[in-house]
């Protein structure tokens, strides 16, 4: 009884997604886990061609790819989606992990008995198309590779970029995008806590042999298409590989929807796309090179050099401690002005204060834009968001006051006031190094 209670449950009978679908929940084992996907598929027939879906980033589960995995079955391709692997935080990302997954769902489809295991390859976006490559260059069960939205260049390289378009859309101008775009995620890369940092796709496409199917939206702002198009095209020459198209898809966003600007995405998915990809896989298999015109791209990418982790937590620790010193020596010893020249103690006062302040909110602003991918930037004046433009005018008040404390602490100095200064002369290089004292 319990041998047939288990048989009955191992077997789950296909549901019905919708006219000429059928859809079946699936679960595989990949290393220490079990996977969880679905299955779509046209109802009749055997020997249908098939791809398995390799999520983005972030935490995606397999609805998220449903329309497309519905489209595909329509036009003939068995599609698997599951769900990707947990992630334990932001920075717990590992392309090759993920593409053991994507290869443990290839073998899993391959087994399927409406499915030609010669057709049966890999469809991957945007960091799918990083993982997607891995994969195939590692297995000869992939027959095809459909990249969609890939990347050509490092993860942070592309962030880099795509956050210079975000803050551009934004209207957001001046020395904000440089700190966000540049300083503020090399020290992330140098601190380790941006994923994958430093990966060079091209060394993996050389490798790959399979057909290839790479396609970027005309509109795409989040990666830069037209250099990934160029790379994935010099890579498949050095390696060999005679067997790819490239192309840009007319009107369509970073993941294949309609757009007006790359920026406001709509919820229709291009039928160009889903049209290219369908004729491609279900084709005859003649696939000789073929390159389109590239994407549109207003601005190159620029490597991002990785800043020092050490360096910055060392300066930054000294300005808080010179400028709370300050105010706290005045509290310990219950003497507001006791020890400070009459007329300079009130400059003092204030850049002990305005320091303080500066330092403090330049931490917690760029510790909010870069938990946040810089995505709510609020109301834009000047080309600054206000709580920049308000710590830019707090770095403007932190120099004056430094320069008049200078002046004022000639007549008679002491440690707390000497401290001070110090902090307010190495505050000036750090808050250029910042962009504070930047137009």
């Amino acid at each position: 009884m319990l041998a047939a209670l288990a048989l009955a449950l191992a077997v789950v009978p296909p549901a019905q997604a919708e006219p000429g679908l059928i859809e079946q929940d699936i679960s595989f084992p990949s290393g220490e886990l079990t996977l969880h996907g679905t299955v779509i598929a046209p109802a009749t027939g055997t020997g249908h061609p098939a791809v398995v879906m390799v999520h983005g980033s972030g935490r995606v589960s397999r609805e998220g790819y449903r329309a497309e995995a519905e489209a595909f079955a329509r036009a003939g391709v068995v599609t698997l989606v599951y769900d990707k692997r947990p992630k334990r935080s932001k920075s717990d990302v590992d392309f090759a992990l993920l593409a053991d997954d994507a290869l443990a769902a290839v073998r899993a489809l391959r087994g399927r008995p409406n499915v030609d295991p010669a057709r049966t390859g890999l469809w991957g976006v945007s960091e799918g198309g990083w993982v997607a490559p891995i994969a195939a260059a590692g297995s000869t069960d992939v027959a095809f590779v459909v990249t969609v939205g890939a990347p050509g260049v490092a993860p942070e390289r592309q962030q880099s970029w795509n956050l210079v378009n975000r803050l551009a859309a934004a209207g957001v101008s001046g020395s904000l995008v440089d700190t966000v775009s540049r300083t503020t995620l090399g020290l992330l890369v140098g601190a380790g806590l941006f994923p994958e940092s430093g990966y060079d796709p091209a060394p993996v496409l050389e490798r790959v042999t399979q057909p290839v199917l790479g396609l970027w939206g005309d509109l795409d702002r989040v990666i830069p298409g037209a250099e990934s198009m160029r790379v994935f095209r010099e890579s498949f020459d050095r390696g060999g590989n005679r067997h790819y198209t490239l192309r840009a898809v007319p009107g369509a966003d970073h993941t294949m929807r309609l757009s007006p600007d790359g920026f406001q995405r709509g919820d229709e998915i291009s039928p160009a796309y889903l049209e290219q990809v369908a004729s491609w896989v279900t084709g005859d298999g003649s696939r000789a090179v073929e390159v389109g015109a590239p994407p549109q791209q207003e601005r190159q990418s620029a490597p991002v050099p990785a800043g020092s982790p050490v360096v910055q937590l060392v300066v930054a620790a000294l300005l808080v401690v010179a400028f709370a010193g300050y105010g706290v020596g005045a509290l310990v010893r219950r003497r507001r002005r006791a020890d400070a020249v009459p007329g300079h103690g009130r400059p003092a006062r204030v850049l002990a204060t305005t320091g303080l302040l500066s330092v403090l909110g330049l931490l917690a602003y760029l510790g909010y834009l870069a938990s946040s991918g810089a995505k709510s930037l609020g109301v834009v004046v000047l080309g600054r968001p206000l709580p920049w433009l308000a710590l830019q005018l707090l770095a403007v008040a932190v120099t004056a006051a430094t320069v008049v404390t200078v002046v004022k602490l000639r007549s008679r100095p002491t440690f707390r006031t000497g401290l001070l200064v110090a902090g307010g002369v190495v505050f000036v290089p750090w808050a250029v190094h910042w962009g504070l004292l930047l137009p």
